[in-house]
């Protein structure tokens, strides 16, 4: 099943993202294809990384919080927010 993880920074947090970057995304990485797609929340100005959005493979909703807990970001204390749902795929036009 796929969970949609939905990570809202805290504010003035940028510095904890970017020193916590490379293991985030080594973290990421380690977990192949269950990382289905990942990416960054922008600001308005599509400059700065506001949040996180990850689409995660997992058996259960209880594996999916296990790995948004594992990740770096969170174990920095980066986000305000996490939100953890299922998700469909229904319609991919790439």
């Amino acid at each position: 099943m796929l969970f949609a993880i939905i990570c809202i920074d805290k504010p003035g947090h940028e510095a904890v993202r970017l020193e916590n970057r490379p293991d985030h995304v080594a973290f990421l990485k380690e977990e192949g294809e269950q990382v289905v797609l990942a990416g960054p929340f922008l600001s308005d100005d599509g400059a700065t990384m506001i949040g996180s959005l990850l689409i995660y493979d997992a058996e259960t909703l209880e594996e999916a919080k296990e790995f948004a807990a594992g990740d770096p970001y969170a174990k920095a204390g980066l986000f305000e927010s996490v939100t953890i749902r299922p998700w469909r795929k229904v319609f991919d036009n790439r």
